[in-house]
C-alpha cells in the first residue's frame, strides 16, 4: 500500500498523554478524542490536521500508559500512518490492534513540518518528496498488512479471517 500526505512532525518520547490527555479519557466517541489529539504537544494540531497527513516522530513514541485512546484518536483524526524512529511496545501493539498504520525509521531529522512524505508499507520504502530523499525501514508483514486492511483486529477476526 502507498500512503502519500502532509507530513506533521513531533520530538523523541512523545508520550501517550501528549496524543490523548487523561482529561479526555471518559469518552469512547471518536470525533471527540480527534478534536483533542495531540492537544498537550500542540494545541493547534486538531485544527490543521487533515485526512491522509502522515505524523512523523522521533524515538519512543507512545511511551506512558497502555491507553488504546492514543492510536485510536491518531486514526480518528485521519492521520494515515505514523513514522517514527522507535515506539513504546504496547503503543506499537495497540496500533495495529486498531488498525492504525506505523512505520519504524529514523527519518524526523530531516523532515519538517509541510514536508510531502510517500510511505510504501509493502516495500518498507519511505520518501521524503519534498526534499527527494529515500529512507529503508522494515516493510510490514503480510498477516500485519491484512490486519490493517480489514480495520484492526476486532474487524479481523469479525469478518473471520483469523486462520
Amino acid at each position: 500500500m502507498i500512503i502519500e500526505g502532509k507530513l506533521h512532525k513531533f520530538g523523541n518520547d512523545v508520550n501517550t498523554d501528549e496524543i490523548i490527555p487523561a482529561r479526555y479519557l471518559n469518552t469512547s466517541d471518536l470525533k471527540e478524542l480527534a478534536a483533542h489529539v495531540m492537544e498537550d504537544a500542540d494545541p493547534a494540531f486538531s485544527g490543521i490536521v487533515k485526512p491522509g497527513d502522515i505524523l512523523v516522530a522521533g524515538k519512543n513514541f507512545g511511551c506512558g500508559s497502555s491507553r488504546e485512546h492514543a492510536p485510536l484518536a491518531i486514526k480518528a483524526a485521519g492521520i494515515a500512518c505514523v513514522v517514527a524512529e522507535s515506539y513504546a511496545r504496547i503503543f506499537y501493539r495497540n496500533a495495529f490492534n486498531i488498525g492504525l498504520t506505523i512505520m519504524e525509521a529514523a527519518i524526523a531529522n530531516d523532515a519538517e513540518s509541510g514536508h510531502i512524505l510517500r510511505v510504501d508499507t509493502t516495500d518498507g520504502i519511505i520518501v521524503n518528496v519534498t526534499l527527494e530523499k529515500e529512507y529503508q525501514s522494515t516493510p510490514i508483514p503480510e498477516f500485519m498488512r491484512e490486519l490493517l486492511a480489514a480495520g484492526g483486529l476486532m474487524e479481523y477476526a469479525r469478518k473471520g479471517l483469523m486462520k
